[in-house]
């Protein structure tokens, strides 16, 4: 499957659904690669991507239309809380639910 055709570029439910927290060692401050000024602290080592921690939700980093068109601005140094969230999962799907969109066709998760 091209980039053009995932799922998720036409979707970006999950970036405005759910609190993202993560290391403080995944950002740029601490030796990671995510830009620790799209974070607000939380406790000790533990950070959050900012509008995650709002109502409604919704990441800094998603750029787009939730259900059209949507990306996300950090992608390559994003966190692991959303490297781990698979197109198609519980997760991918409660979050389209959330904004009123189907379930991922079988053929299109990866």
């Amino acid at each position: 499957m091209s980039q053009a055709e995932h799922p998720c570029l036409a979707c970006g439910a999950c970036c405005a659904a759910y609190r993202v927290d993560f290391s403080v060692y995944e950002t740029d401050a601490c030796g990671g690669r995510l830009p620790a000024s799209l974070t607000v602290e939380v406790a000790g080592a533990t950070v959050r991507m900012r509008g995650t921690d709002h109502v409604p939700v919704r990441c800094i980093a998603l750029t787009g239309t939730v259900g059209q068109r949507a990306a996300c601005g950090v992608y390559e140094w994003r966190p692991n809380p959303c490297r781990e969230l698979e197109p198609g999962s519980y997760g991918c799907e409660k979050a389209r639910a959330r904004h009123g969109l189907p379930p991922l066709p079988a053929g299109l998760v990866l």
